[in-house]
């Protein structure tokens, strides 16, 4: 087999071209830190990665969407914590009234401090979760869900609850008409109270002068009955909003490691074994180096040069 001159050439570049690209494919994967590059390094790997990138940004999503509905039921706990301990100021002033000394007079000024007590429960009742929505606005209302209206206190949200999208239903918002208008009345089966309905009515009693003090007291007792379910009510609510907070950090140490998985994965199939690619870079390094080296020595070997 007879070879020219030109066609030895050509080989060596061919085969220097070869090294080069091979050698600054190593350095680019020791830049960047990844073995994996395009997909056509490897099929496979690419594919792996890239279903774990989309667990990430599923899981990533699910967690924003955590943070949100634990600061709502966090709200609402609170909230309805301060309800409990306005309707608690309520009780001792409603107690008080039913002493047999208290004068009109003196059941008159309890009557106004619960007025006043039953219009900050009013503002509980419409709080807001600072992000445009109420904590108890069932699922949406543009406006405050509850209403004063001269026939009572009246819900005009949409009823049930607001979910987030981490995928187990975590709460947004509560249902205002079951946690404040809907307490099982404990002196008629089948029967509901409202709690604005149970204050007012202690605030109409108590204002009324001259009555007898048996009547008095019949009003002392129902209202404190009343009054005593619809807190238990509330404070039903409020347990249900601490068992939703301790789901919440269940769910959100399950989508961290979830998290923690994932990234594992995406590693595994595309970061690059910084001590094997630094062997590799250096080997190419050399196998090029000696590659120019020789091709500098071929490149003189010429017949003109021997007939000179």
């Amino acid at each position: 087999m007879r070879i020219s001159t030109a066609n030895a050439y050509e080989a060596s570049v061919n085969s220097l071209q070869k090294r080069q690209q091979a050698l600054s494919e190593a350095q680019l994967q020791l830049t960047s830190g990844k073995r994996v590059l395009r997909p056509s390094d490897d099929p496979a790997a690419a594919a792996r990665a890239e279903r774990a990138l989309a667990q990430l940004g599923r899981t990533e999503a699910q967690q924003r969407a955590l943070g949100a509905s634990r600061d709502a039921t966090q709200l609402t706990e609170a909230a309805l914590g301060d309800a409990g301990e306005l309707l608690q100021r309520v009780r001792e002033h409603l107690l008080a009234s039913g002493n047999g000394t208290v004068t009109d007079a003196d059941r008159r000024v309890a009557a106004e401090a619960i007025r006043g007590l039953r219009n900050d429960l009013f503002a509980v009742a419409n709080r807001g979760d600072g992000a445009g929505r109420y904590l108890f606005g069932g699922q949406g209302s543009d406006t405050q869900p509850f209403v004063d209206t001269n026939a009572g206190v009246i819900y005009v949200a949409a009823r049930g609850e607001l979910l987030g999208a981490t995928g187990e239903g975590t709460p947004l918002s509560v249902d205002g008409q079951a946690a404040w208008l809907q307490t099982p009345d404990p002196a008629n089966p089948g029967g509901q109270l409202s709690v604005f309905d149970v204050l007012d009515r202690a605030v109409t009693e108590l204002l009324t002068p001259g009555r007898p003090n048996t009547a008095v007291a019949q009003t002392v007792r129902d209202g404190l009955r009343d009054l005593d379910a619809t807190a238990a009510s509330l404070s039903g609510a409020r347990s249900r909003a601490g068992e939703a907070l301790n789901r919440i950090d269940g769910l959100d140490a399950r989508l961290a490691q979830i998290k923690v998985d994932a990234q594992r994965q995406r590693s595994d199939a595309e970061d690059l074994d910084m001590v094997a690619a630094i062997s590799d870079f250096q080997n190419r390094q050399t196998g090029y180096d000696a590659a120019l080296k020789t091709y500098s020595i071929v490149q003189k070997m010429s017949l003109f040069d021997y007939l000179r």
